[in-house]
């Protein structure tokens, strides 16, 4: 087993916060990632999950007409979210669309087979000819443990080992592998190889310990900000640089992801999300022991959190913001929220991609 830099491992010089990377070294993308979420239809009733992935197809396809950088599906086995297997939803937007790089937000590695995932992208890849990202991570939901036979007391074990090979398998070189706990593989080749390899983050929700072990991988960082305000997380962006420093990794890219809606107004963006994020945020608080949500905690996330909610010009103002504050590469909005209706984010994400990116771009190269 591959011993793992740590948060405490890492220390602090002048001269590596020098060396860190302004926003202005490095291409901005503009991503978009959907859960999937089971939603409405503009009179309230609920529409089925076969519709609903259906509606996550139209949705890429739209994506991908109007510039957008990147398509994330995530993966989720409960009631309110209709994708389970974003990597099938992948393949068939890889059928249907040209440009748009298609990866995942995220794959829950802990509770799946490193060889399969590997090998899942890897037909997306060609599918898709070299556009297929996967991106890594233990998840915030918890049902894959117990549907795959996992028990919960191993999650960090879990992430760890399987992280470790896949770590040796997306080499695409013969692998070699005894953790003890399964058949051993000894110079075992995984096919199919990829074209020109596969893209691969790490996805972290604010642990030290994940930060630094994506830098021991060598893997971009992507930071899941769902709460407050964008800047308490430059600590965690600060931390990635010096470790990447450190190990004598050249630059990699940080990306963000957060919730957000756009339409032509502040007002009529505000409206239509409100209470399909209250309702969101109270099925899931109530999971979790979490007390009820407000239309103000709506307001206060948007004004001073990393809600993304308004017109164009607001939305373009709060990434731009987001972008030269984190230093960050690339910026994913999660634009499906609760039982928001399909044709809402139709037209967000049509905002977003002829509007927003446009003037985020301007915002940026004026610094």
């Amino acid at each position: 087993m591959t011993s793992h830099l740590t948060a405490d491992d890492i220390t602090t010089s002048t001269c590596l916060r020098d060396r860190l990377p302004s926003v202005t070294d490095m291409d901005v993308q503009f991503g978009l990632d959907t859960f999937g979420d089971s939603t409405q239809d503009l009179e309230g009733k609920p529409l089925h999950q076969a519709q609903v992935i259906r509606n996550v197809v139209e949705q890429a396809k739209l994506a991908d007409r109007v510039g957008i950088d990147f398509f994330g599906v995530g993966e989720h086995h409960r009631p309110d979210y209709a994708v389970s297997a974003p990597d099938a939803v992948l393949a068939g937007i890889a059928t249907v669309t040209e440009r748009i790089h298609l990866g995942s937000a995220v794959t829950v590695l802990s509770s799946d087979d490193p060889i399969r995932v590997y090998q899942r992208f890897a037909t997306i890849d060609a599918m898709s000819k070299g556009r297929a990202e996967v991106v890594l991570g233990r998840g915030s939901f918890t049902e894959s443990f117990p549907l795959f036979g996992y028990r919960m007391e191993d999650y960090n074990q879990l992430f760890a080992e399987k992280l470790e090979l896949f770590s040796r398998v997306v080499t695409e070189q013969p692998v070699n592998w005894n953790p003890g706990n399964r058949t051993p593989l000894v110079n075992q080749e995984i096919y199919p190889k990829t074209e020109n390899g596969l893209a691969q983050w790490i996805a972290v929700g604010g642990s030290p310990e994940s930060v630094a072990r994506a830098a021991q991988y060598k893997m971009p960082l992507m930071l899941a900000i769902i709460g407050g305000p964008a800047e308490r997380f430059k600590p965690f962006v600060d931390l990635y640089h010096r470790a990447n420093a450190q190990l004598g990794n050249t630059d990699l890219p940080i990306a963000v992801h957060s919730p957000g809606h756009i339409a032509d107004t502040d007002e009529e963006a505000k409206a239509q999300l409100r209470q399909h994020w209250i309702t969101n945020r109270n099925k899931i608080g109530a999971e979790r022991g979490w007390g009820p949500a407000s239309a103000a905690e709506f307001d206060h996330e948007i004004t001073h959190g990393s809600l993304y909610v308004g017109s164009p010009e607001t939305v373009a103002q709060k990434i731009a913001a987001t972008v030269k504050t984190l230093g960050i590469q690339r910026f994913d909005l999660k634009y499906s929220n609760g039982p928001l209706p399909h044709e809402y984010s139709m037209r967000s994400i049509e905002l977003y991609g002829t509007q927003v990116i446009p003037r985020v771009r301007e915002l940026l190269a004026k610094g």
